[in-house]
């Protein structure tokens, strides 16, 4: 790409975070502002990536838009050095905003088109504290846990029973739930059972399990 275009996209990142996350944290703000959204978009919907909508990236799947990412983000509460579960890759841009907070990231995509995209895309930029796998994100990442948070980009009917066991105790998980009407919530972990923190009402792709996997043949 050009540096006219460069420069577009580093004005219009700018004005994202001016104008739509201004409500946030700067620790949060500061990082979206350097990590180029627009690099973990497909070509021909980049020119959405700094709009505060969720953007097709295939296969049926979004890159979230960049209220709910900082959001989520805000809510989860990264410290540097914090051992993070994110199920659900997609482009990889949650990851990299998470590794670039300082924390060392594990990250799982069922769609393998997917999870190689988002591993040359976060290579490319070295975050390099970012580990992918292509799995089944109900089951996590046991021999990686605890995690001290677990962040879930795609909607279960129901919070799955590995990730509860996989979570620290103390430590957060953001999760949408739900077939129909779907919720964020926040919950924590405290004397081994989750305490929901809060809730907000969303729209995420739903989890994909591999039976569907299959069905869909990707």
């Amino acid at each position: 790409m050009n540096s006219s275009g460069d420069n577009d996209f580093a004005a219009a990142r700018q004005r994202m975070v001016r104008e739509q996350l201004a409500k946030f944290p700067a620790r949060i703000t500061v990082v979206m502002n350097r990590v180029p959204r627009h690099e973990f978009i497909p070509e021909e919907t980049r020119p959405l990536a700094y709009t505060n909508a969720a953007v097709a990236i295939g296969f049926g799947q979004t890159i979230s838009q960049p209220y709910i990412v900082a959001l989520m983000t805000t809510q989860l509460q990264p410290q540097p050095g914090d051992r993070i579960l994110e199920i659900g890759t997609g482009s990889g841009y949650q990851a990299a905003v998470l590794a670039e907070l300082g924390a060392e990231v594990y990250s799982i995509e069922i769609i393998v088109a997917l999870a190689e995209r988002a591993k040359e895309t976060l290579e490319r930029w070295s975050w390099a504290k970012v580990h992918l796998r292509v799995s089944d994100g109900a089951a996590g990442w046991p021999e990686a846990a605890p995690f001290a948070g677990i962040l879930v980009t795609c909607a279960p009917e129901a919070v799955p029973p590995a990730l509860v066991d996989q979570l620290q105790e103390g430590g957060r998980m953001l999760i949408p739930v739900g077939a129909g009407e779907q919720f964020l919530l926040v919950l924590q972990k405290q004397n081994g059972q989750l305490r929901e923190r809060s809730r907000l009402a969303v729209r995420f792709v739903p989890m994909i399990d591999r039976a569907e996997q299959a069905r869909r043949g990707f």
